[in-house]
């Protein structure tokens, strides 16, 4: 590209270096009209780079203003337009001067459109004949280096169509052999471009950046990222400690001095997941596709490949800051945690979010809260696919369980978590107190760099004074402020912890429970805790059953194995349903009240269908399913020698309260259930008791028939 636009600038260099006479450059295809009308020269260059370096193309460019006179337009009606200037030319989209051209010609304004080479107008094909067909219908010509054109013209259309081709064929084939070139540096792990926070470039590649505090701030991302477990984390403790992030200056007037910015999550982000920290030289990580929409504009975006598709990873490179392992488990935990894609679990407030897994496909299971409860289903294969749901249950019993295991795993662990969290604590003081120090000694250098300009400079050289007074006063107001920010650390925190901090995170790591439990301890800690301790919960749902198979797989590779339930929508679900309802329909039909019977199903270890004790809404429904098997009834329905009150009384051939009273004297045997009585009576007591009836009241009974003869069993 260089080459031709060297052979054209050196053309046109010399047509306006020595303009030919007005008779030269006349050419029969000017009429009158075409003079009447504006001249537009259209002036581009394909990126800011080249704007900037190639700066007699871009003046032979603007030179064509002259050319433009001698044909015989005047100045005034001659218009510039440069607003693509580091625009490319291969697309219409952005290009808002050459939009600004076409709606020109549109109206009928323009006589001729001069550009140094079609290349400068478009090197697109589409956008070209688009040109071509707007100048052939209102008439307008077009002109370059080498001549005048009229797209009325068979032969000159065929020659301008030519060209058009050409330059779109040629910047194809420039990008192809920049690429082949790019590719072929690549495989051998020595094409960089810009060098990532924490790196410099030399002749030689990339390496660790000479300032200290630099590599300090990026090792802190790493350390804290290992701690925390989380981007936003690490972006949370930076800004509250504030932490600069130093950047090498590419362009401006002081190319690779480091500017300090406050950090960014993309920031955070880019540093974590950019395989160069790991010392890996990679090429190829992101590839340019083109899409539309529906309004048919068209735009370029980076797609992110995978580690599969990249063009170009070699290992042990460039220096690293971290090991590759280390970087593999960022990518799995900067992974778990994003919910983009269905990658990870969004947070909630259960203890296990993103630590469920389907046993059946393998796949992590989407939560759901309803009434506030949380409901796990794996869901993936029936959106993606269409298929059935896997399984679902809720984590009513699960999160418990996960709870219990969690704080007897810590128990142990109690004193060494206390003698871990005093020495994380200091670690931290003094790698912080380390950061300030180096702002510090920076601060210094800069403040003496601008005192011995200061002193350097001619006293009578007043105005240059004035300025490096200035900068003088600046720097010494930044070593100020980081000499507080330091004092202002060491005060509020010193290094080394008082006996009174030592001896209160020994309190709370001995009594694990009740820091668990404490109102101090977000929801969100307890989840931190659970995802550093357990990798992922394995789940089993048995069919046919409220039981649930749990496998938990704890981070140092231990698999402990457990058994939980799950609530079922009905009974005839739960694993013991048959033993229930033949339990259940034996206390009933003994004449049991709901209240005794709860107890005693709650007693004997018998769960409800959704919770763990029964309550009078699940034995309503309950006793519904037991009517609907035919094993009892409305009423209960007393067997062997238990009667009911009325039934009883029926059968003597007396009163309802004429048996209460006997039973005040002691006449007939009863048991109470709660509120009510069920009165016993085999064969030998039925036939004592209607003798008693034959007497009427007031006269005296046989002390014989007074007595029960049978024993209540």
């Amino acid at each position: 590209m260089k080459t031709k636009e060297t052979k054209l600038s050196s053309k046109a260099r010399t047509s306006s270096a020595q303009p030919p006479s007005a008779s030269a450059l006349i050419s029969n295809k000017i009429e009158t009209f075409h003079l009447a009308l504006n001249a537009i020269v259209y002036v581009r260059q394909s990126s800011m780079r080249q704007v900037r370096e190639n700066i007699e193309s871009t003046q032979l460019q603007y030179d064509l203003v002259q050319r433009v006179q001698c044909y015989g337009w005047q100045r005034d009606r001659i218009e510039v337009i440069d607003d693509d200037l580091g625009v490319s030319g291969s697309s219409i989209q952005g290009r808002n001067g050459f939009q600004r051209l076409l709606a020109e010609v549109s109206l009928g304004h323009v006589g001729i459109v001069m550009g140094i080479e079609m290349s400068r107008l478009a090197r697109n094909c589409r956008d070209w004949h688009q040109l071509l067909e707007l100048c052939a219908v209102f008439g307008v010509l077009i002109g370059d280096a080498d001549g005048i054109y009229n797209p009325r013209d068979h032969n000159d259309r065929l020659l301008l169509g030519l060209k058009g081709t050409m330059s779109e064929a040629e910047l194809h084939v420039l990008k192809s052999r920049l690429h082949a070139g790019k590719r072929n540096k690549a495989k051998r792990g020595e094409h960089f471009s810009e060098a990532p926070i924490g790196y410099i470039r030399t002749r030689d590649g990339v390496v660790l950046d000479s300032d200290q505090q630099v590599q300090n701030v990026v090792r802190i991302v790493f350390e804290k990222f290992a701690e925390l477990g989380s981007a936003h984390a690490v972006l949370r403790y930076m800004a509250h400690e504030k932490i600069l992030m130093g950047r090498r200056e590419i362009n401006g007037l002081y190319p690779d001095a480091i500017s300090w910015h406050t950090p960014n999550r993309s920031t955070i982000l880019h540093i974590l997941q950019h395989p160069i920290y790991a010392g890996a030289y990679v090429f190829g990580r992101t590839k340019c596709v083109t899409i539309g929409n529906a309004d048919g504009q068209r735009r370029t975006v980076q797609r992110r490949l995978r580690r599969d598709d990249w063009d170009v990873l070699i290992r042990d490179k460039v220096p690293a800051y971290i090991t590759w392992e280390q970087w593999e488990q960022n990518q799995q935990k900067l992974r778990a945690n994003s919910t983009k894609f269905s990658f990870g679990a969004s947070r909630g407030v259960t203890l296990i979010t993103g630590r469920v897994t389907c046993s059946k496909c393998g796949a992590g299971m989407m939560v759901q809260y309803r009434d506030g409860l949380p409901v796990f289903s794996c869901a993936i294969a029936h959106m993606q696919f269409g298929l059935p749901r896997c399984q679902s249950f809720s984590a009513r019993w699960l999160e418990p369980l996960i709870e219990e295991l969690v704080l007897k795993a810590m128990e142990p662990a109690s004193v060494e978590l206390s003698l871990s969290a005093a020495n994380d604590i200091e670690k931290d003081r003094t790698r912080l107190q380390g950061y300030h120090q180096q702002s510090v000694t920076r601060a210094t250098y800069e403040a003496d760099i601008a005192r011995r300009r200061y002193q350097e400079v001619d006293p009578g050289n007043r105005l240059v004074a004035a300025e490096l007074e200035k900068q003088w006063e600046a720097a010494l107001g930044a070593k100020r402020k980081s000499e507080e920010e330091m004092n202002r650390f060491l005060l509020e925190r010193p290094t080394e912890l008082t006996r009174e901090q030592q001896e209160s995170i020994r309190d709370l790591s001995s009594d694990f429970v009740t820091l668990w439990n404490s109102a101090s301890t977000s929801p969100k800690d307890r989840q931190d805790l659970v995802r550093i301790l357990i990798d992922r919960i394995v789940v089993d749902v048995v069919e046919g059953s409220e039981c649930l198979d749990v496998a938990v797989h704890w981070s140092g590779g231990y698999i402990s194995r457990h058994e939980t339930r799950r609530s079922v929508m009905r009974f005839d679900d739960l694993k013991d349903v048959d033993e229930l309802l033949a339990r259940t329909a034996e206390l009933y039909n003994s004449g049991y009240p709901r209240s005794e019977i709860i107890r005693i199903l709650t007693e004997e270890r018998f769960r409800s269908a959704r919770q763990d004790a029964f309550t009078e809404t699940s034995i309503n429904s309950l006793f519904l399913t037991l009517r609907r098997r035919g094993m009892i009834g409305s009423k209960p329905t007393l067997c062997g020698p238990w009667w009911q009150s009325g039934v009883l009384s029926r059968k003597i051939g007396i009163k309802a309260s004429t048996l209460t009273s006997w039973r005040h004297r002691d006449w007939v045997q009863a048991k109470q259930f709660g509120t009510r009585w069920i009165y016993w009576a085999d064969a030998t007591d039925l036939e004592r008791l209607r003798q008693l009836a034959t007497y009427a009241a007031g006269i005296e009974k046989p002390s014989e028939l007074l007595e029960p003869i049978s024993k209540m069993q």
